[in-house]
């Protein structure tokens, strides 16, 4: 892991699952790699030393990949926005962080796609998970269960919502019943917007014996889909389920099943649906 050939991949890992999986995958690939981590942000990839690196050396840090022969890098993990030293930023990281503090200061998407640039004006192409673990991101089809009519229904209204969400960079999910809209994804995330269906929502739906609803996620529209797509996992299947919900619904090719044999053993269990969803699906 602690080093790559010529054309060779870096894993930049921020917490969560995601990365310990892509690891994986590369080690039983026997596919030689670079892991490496920003300072406050391990990542859970077990029995690695990862780089460790700040934003604010930056440009050694991209220097260092290159001499490593790193051409590829994936991002995943979650990671939050750092608080900068002044005192431990060197010269050539300072021409850079006026681009990267503006974009920080105009959201998430803009965040992202500033480190990007930065990546791939040093030569370094930034590819997406499924470049590694193509199974990550399921093309459209049921994988378990099979929603109804009006479960359609709910689902391409939360689409319609979330894509509103996604317009000014808030969120990527949202949970709708008979129509109504429950909840909408915020910065606490999925989980905490789920647990808060599942404490209040029992007494939204207008019909107690129609549609139970949906949860719905996707990408934000326009947003760069080699980082930071949206994730799902049977954890979040189980949250649904204690939520009362029908099922899960997400983009197709648009977001990420951390496990997906296990969320489809816990959705068979709950009773729930799992839905890779066309875009173009107008039902």
């Amino acid at each position: 892991m602690s080093g790559a050939p010529s054309d060779g991949l870096a894993l930049i890992a921020g917490t969560g699952a995601l990365p310990g999986l892509l690891a994986g995958a590369l080690a039983a690939r026997a596919e030689p790699f670079v892991l490496a981590e920003m300072e406050g942000f391990p990542a859970a990839v077990p029995g690695a030393e990862p780089l460790r690196f700040r934003v604010e050396r930056l440009a050694p840090f991209l220097d260092d990949l290159l001499a490593r022969g790193v051409r590829r890098v994936v991002l995943a993990g979650a990671i939050r926005r750092p608080r900068l030293d002044p005192s431990a930023i060197d010269p050539a990281t300072a021409a850079l962080l006026p681009r990267l503090t503006a974009a920080m200061q105009a959201g998430d998407d803009a965040t992202l796609r500033a480190v990007i640039g930065l990546f791939e004006e040093r030569g370094l192409a930034v590819v997406g998970a499924e470049a590694v673990l193509p199974e990550l991101v399921p093309g459209a089809g049921l994988l378990a269960g099979a929603p109804t009519g009006a479960d359609r229904k709910d689902a391409a209204r939360a689409a319609a919502i979330v894509a509103a969400l996604g317009s000014v960079d808030v969120g990527q999910g949202a949970v709708v019943a008979q129509g109504l809209c429950l909840a909408v994804e915020a910065l606490p995330g999925t989980d905490a917007m789920l647990d808060w269906v599942a404490a209040t929502g029992a007494g939204l739906r207008p019909d107690p014996a129609g549609a139970k609803g949906v949860l719905y996620k996707a990408p934000k529209p326009g947003q760069d889909r080699r980082v930071d797509l949206p994730a799902l996992g049977p954890g979040t299947v189980a949250r649904a389920a204690r939520a009362g919900l029908a099922g899960i619904a997400w983009e197709a090719g648009g977001v990420i099943c951390l496990d997906r044999a296990g969320m489809v053993a816990a959705a068979e269990a709950a009773g729930l649906f799992l839905w890779a969803r066309d875009p173009g699906d107008a039902r």
